[in-house]
């Protein structure tokens, strides 16, 4: 009987396409996050930041903080970028970026001391929950990028998902919800605008 290959089988013209074309972009990214943080510094992010309204609001009322806002639809960051010169604010950035990316191709020297995670899609249906953005890997590269003290504020109008935040952050080692902690700042913002109701929570990131 002859043996079965321990080699893999190899990629598909397209699917080597795509997996170049990824690592182009990761290139790109690394090298952007290079340009715009080349020296040590300390930022405020949130993650799928939509139009901007929200982190436009955080920068003017925090001057003293530098505001990163990243999201994947290019239109979103081009008016959140657009809001930045309107304001005349030099404290705040918006980026096209993939989150677990974005993390990895921050240079060393930067570090998060709040992230923001406002309404992620809640990928209702049970198949699809592997889709949910706020997952143990996130939890775990925040959590390298974040000192003891610092915090994710988490929202979103889905109970289910609410109830999935609460179990992750629970799974973490790295993170410890607390109840008792005031939500950071109020703004307006697109998306909140169209929910009813919604539920917060704020996880610390614990001393190891």
């Amino acid at each position: 009987m002859e043996e079965e290959s321990e080699n893999p089988s190899p990629m598909s013209p397209e699917r080597l396409a795509y997996e170049a074309g990824r690592q182009a972009t990761r290139d790109a990214l690394k090298k952007k996050c290079a340009e715009v943080f080349p020296k040590a510094c300390a930022i405020t992010l949130e993650i799928g930041c939509g139009h901007g309204h929200f982190l436009a609001a955080y920068a003017t009322a925090h001057p003293q903080e530098q505001c990163v806002g990243i999201d994947l639809v290019t239109q979103r960051v081009a008016k959140g970028n657009k809001k930045g010169v309107k304001q005349n604010l030099g404290n705040l950035l918006f980026l096209k970026a993939e989150a677990l990316e974005f993390l990895d191709a921050l240079p060393a020297h930067v570090t998060i001391v709040r992230t923001f995670i406002l309404f992620p899609d809640p990928w209702p249906k049970k198949r699809h929950w592997k889709h949910r953005f706020v997952q143990q890997p996130l939890l775990e590269k925040l959590a390298a990028r974040m000192a003891p003290g610092s915090e994710i504020c988490l929202r979103t109008d889905h109970e289910g998902y609410f109830a999935w935040m609460v179990d992750q952050v629970a799974q973490s080692p790295h993170w410890k919800a607390d109840p008792a902690a005031p939500w950071p700042f109020e703004a307006p913002s697109f998306f909140q605008s169209l929910m009813e109701s919604w539920q917060s929570l704020v996880a610390v990131r614990v001393r190891e």
